[in-house]
């Protein structure tokens, strides 16, 4: 049975892609509801069966008490068969309704409708752009990406198994009272106008204190998180104190907001016990005022009563259902803030594989500055030729980076343009266009998995052997037999860590320089390919890396000069502009700035950090 209900919705069906999703609530629910439409609607009347049979039981319960009046011999003749009948609908009928109104909750929507948020939250998130990712916390990311589903699933959870359902008893009480004497409807009505008040008061403030409250939530596992991620820096700084007085700060906005959020919860519980007492004594006042005018049954006054005990311990579910709906809406507003972005960085329509034959790069008028007046690129106008392999210095915040950030499409430039083969790389598709770059970086951060799939990941449909070949290749192979890591795993089996952090700079970047000779790409870019090694194991795998050169076209980024010095060109930026351009010997000749680096550098390393933009 379960097995049932819970494939009736598949959460990972496909769907059309949105690269602006709708930022209002009501659309976003109703875009992430599409599959679900069916089962929302069979729910939504078996709540109404459910609630309807629980109102038809307290009227069944006042008419057994005008039944006993008859005697028990009576009693029994005339309605023997009815009173069978009704029990067995309630012993067999009513668990099995229940059961499928329970399990079309509990098993066909809650697991499925937070699973398929949560995935395609991943998916929409995971296509924003490298820029995106860089002006957020990556803990307050993963945070909202987490919370959403559940809170959009407690909304929906409340929206049937509480809303629906009361609005369906209300109804259902409303009959009941009616048939017994239209004037027990008068209180019942003013109780409900009253409890109406009340819930627009709590309502207009609870979705505002929620999402505060979600937001310093948020604030704080970012703050956290950023201080985990950079634990190193923390210790070797010896900033404890600091880092707890800034998560102390968000702590406290979290607490306050949190307090605010609960004194309305106080209020409502208050005024909620007035009106119901107000809901009791009106009704079975007025049944009792009735019966003694003889215009009611003993049975009508017992159902009514027991109606009433009903909706008292009725109105305190519901208004907390209705407080946890509109909590839920506000963390979903929240997460929203991240899931609901539009992607700015996207395949043009129509965008088209990149088809390289060759390799040759053409930049032409490229400029870009991260929408500041200064840093980043001017106006480059640059042609690098199929298998051509060009070195690139220049002083911090030359542009190196930028260069090559560019020409991986992580932005999109702000004016000129890059073509490769004579294809504008904004025409083709980004996956495409990034499957023919390989790229060893200064940050060697690996993925908190195996070594073997840390290396893989550049090519994964490669054989371990490949890979194991490609280890060898970056001298890594020998001390990744060394490895064990806390769980046991050895070797290529073992887990390296978030960001690679059990193993050494040296090892990353082998593991990292494994991982794009893997790869293979036809065009290679090396930013500080080799800063985090020691010259000794620079220099055996020199010659892997001039191997890795070997038909492909190369653009190098390095202050150690040496390690540029036999490449067929060296490009110096300088404030965004290339300012010299030859090989080794005539830049020396020139005497300008390569020049200059050269005779400063020291052990062969420029005097310069690259934490250019």
């Amino acid at each position: 049975m379960f097995r049932f209900f819970e494939t009736l919705v598949d959460p990972y069906c496909d769907y059309p892609e949105d690269d602006c999703p709708p930022r209002d609530l009501w659309s976003f629910f109703m875009g992430y509801s599409q599959p679900f439409k069916k089962v929302f609607a069979l729910t939504a009347f078996m709540s109404i069966v459910v609630a309807a049979i629980e109102v038809g039981l307290i009227y069944y319960m006042g008419r057994i008490v005008d039944v006993l009046e008859e005697g028990p011999e009576q009693m029994w003749a005339q309605h023997g068969t009815e009173l069978i009948v009704v029990a067995l609908l309630i012993v067999f009928l009513r668990p099995v309704l229940q059961a499928i109104d329970v399990a079309l909750i509990n098993n066909a929507i809650l697991p499925n409708f937070g699973t398929l948020i949560r995935w395609r939250a991943h998916r929409q998130v995971l296509r924003q752009s490298v820029g995106w990712f860089e002006n957020d916390f990556a803990g307050r990311i993963a945070n909202r990406i987490m919370q959403t589903p559940p809170a959009a699933g407690e909304v929906v959870f409340q929206a049937f198994d509480a809303i629906s359902f009361s609005l369906a008893y209300l109804i259902g009480a409303a009959i009941l009272l009616t048939s017994a004497d239209p004037r027990l409807l008068v209180p019942l009505i003013i109780w409900f106008g009253l409890y109406l008040v009340l819930s627009r008061w709590a309502i207009r403030r609870i979705g505002p204190a929620s999402k505060a409250a979600s937001d310093a939530r948020s604030a704080v596992t970012g703050r956290v998180v950023d201080a985990y991620t950079n634990i190193h820096s923390v210790k070797m700084f010896a900033h404890h104190d600091r880092e707890e007085m800034y998560a102390k700060e968000a702590i406290e906005d979290a607490r306050i907001t949190f307090q605010a959020e609960q004194r309305i919860f106080t209020t409502m519980d208050f005024s909620l016990v007035l009106l119901n007492g107000l809901l009791i004594v009106g009704v079975v006042g007025w049944a009792l005022a009735l019966w003694v005018n003889g215009q009611a049954s003993v049975g009508t006054v017992a159902a009514a009563a027991t109606l009433t005990l009903r909706l008292n311990s009725m109105t305190a579910w519901i208004m907390w259902a209705l407080s946890a709906f509109f909590r839920q809406l506000g963390v979903v507003a929240e997460g929203m803030e991240t899931i609901a972005q539009p992607i700015t960085l996207v395949d043009m329509v129509g965008a088209k594989p990149l088809a390289l034959t060759r390799g040759r790069i053409e930049m032409t008028a490229l400029s870009h500055h991260y929408g500041r007046t200064s840093g980043g690129l001017n106006g480059i106008d640059l042609v690098i030729e199929p298998g051509q392999k060009v070195g690139l210095i220049g002083r911090s915040g030359a542009g190196k980076s930028t260069l090559l950030k560019l020409l991986l499409r992580f932005y999109d430039a702000e004016f000129g343009r890059i073509e490769i083969d004579g294809q504008d790389i904004t025409h083709v598709t980004q996956d495409s266009l990034r499957r023919q770059i390989g790229m060893v970086q200064q940050d060697s951060a690996l993925l908190h998995r195996s070594v073997i799939d840390n290396i893989r990941y550049g090519r994964p449909e490669a054989s371990e052997e490949e890979a194991i070949d490609a280890a060898r290749r970056a001298e890594a192979h020998e001390f990744i037999g060394e490895l064990r890591d806390p769980e046991g795993r050895t070797g290529y089996a073992s887990r390296v860590g978030e960001r690679g952090v059990k193993l050494s700079g040296g090892q990353r970047q082998r593991v990292t320089l494994a991982r794009v000779i893997l790869k293979d790409a036809p065009i290679l870019l090396l930013d500080e390919a080799t800063s985090a090694l020691d010259s000794e194991v620079e220099a055996a795998i020199q010659e892997t890396l001039y191997g890795m050169m070997e038909g492909k076209t190369v653009i190098a980024i390095a202050h150690r000069l040496s390690t540029i010095a036999q490449m067929d060109r060296i490009l110096v930026l300088d404030e965004g502009q290339v300012v010299e351009d030859g090989d080794h010997d005539a830049l020396l000749a020139a005497g300008g700035l390569y020049a200059q680096f050269w005779a400063r550098q020291s052990g062969g390393f420029l005097k310069t950090e690259d934490n250019d933009a």
